[in-house]
């Protein structure tokens, strides 16, 4: 099975926002994939076609305030000198950096900070 080959949410039920953009897609009625990521980490591959789906390099979503962005050795420096590559392995050893809610429709993703952003991709992509 080729990665998010379905409408995805990597969701948080225990964050606001996750479950504000889970409503959302409840209430259109949209068929999708939950993925609790905390519990089923991404793979790098995954990551790395998250990446490109999304259309930002991984510092634009990276929650730089959670501990475990020290723990990894990402903290210390400015996190626009990372790469990509090195975000994203940290983000695999450690799911709590990865932004979230985000949705995955076709070859598309969004962060969905605020969840209005969900809406958005959905229109433009329906």
């Amino acid at each position: 099975m080729a990665p998010f080959d379905a409408p995805t949410l990597l969701h948080n039920p225990r964050c606001t926002k996750s479950r504000a953009a889970k409503a959302l897609l409840d209430e259109r009625g949209i068929a999708y994939k939950e993925r609790r990521y905390l519990d089923e980490p991404l793979t790098p591959a995954e990551l790395d076609t998250l990446r490109r789906r999304l259309g930002r390099p991984a510092r634009e979503w990276v929650r730089t305030s959670e501990d475990a962005f020290k723990e990894a050795g990402l903290g210390g420096q400015p996190k626009d000198n990372l790469k990509d590559e090195v975000i994203l392995a940290a983000m695999a050893r450690f799911p709590s950096l990865i932004e979230r809610p985000i949705l995955i429709l076709d070859d598309r993703a969004v962060v969905g900070r605020p969840p209005d952003r969900v809406i958005r991709l959905l229109d433009d992509e329906l």
